[in-house]
């Protein structure tokens, strides 16, 4: 198995395709971190996958919300007992004005 190492001259051509500003430092780090990234692919590579279906997700979603049924309303005094303002049987709130 060779190592996927990336050189400088293609780090620095991502960058431009991609429009990053780079300096010699940063290509070199990423340069690395890429060359990382490529050995581990690699290595998923050799892993036999014969007999697995592909899959467009790895975890089967259930939906697991209950049915939206209508109930009766709360009492009134319940629905406000919290409110932080109050004015008779309403809910007070700051006005909202556009300047």
């Amino acid at each position: 198995m060779t190592s996927p190492r990336l050189s400088q001259d293609e780090v620095h051509h991502l960058a431009l395709i991609y429009r990053l500003g780079l300096s010699q430092e940063e290509i070199e780090r990423l340069r690395l971190q890429l060359s990382t990234i490529l050995e581990n692919f690699q290595v998923l590579n050799q892993v036999d996958t014969t007999g697995v279906p592909p899959t467009g997700h790895s975890v089967a979603l259930v939906n697991v919300m209950r049915e939206d049924e209508p109930l009766a309303p709360m009492p009134k005094e319940d629905t406000l007992a919290n409110a932080p303002l109050r004015e008779d049987d309403f809910f007070r709130v700051k006005a909202v004005l556009e300047e």
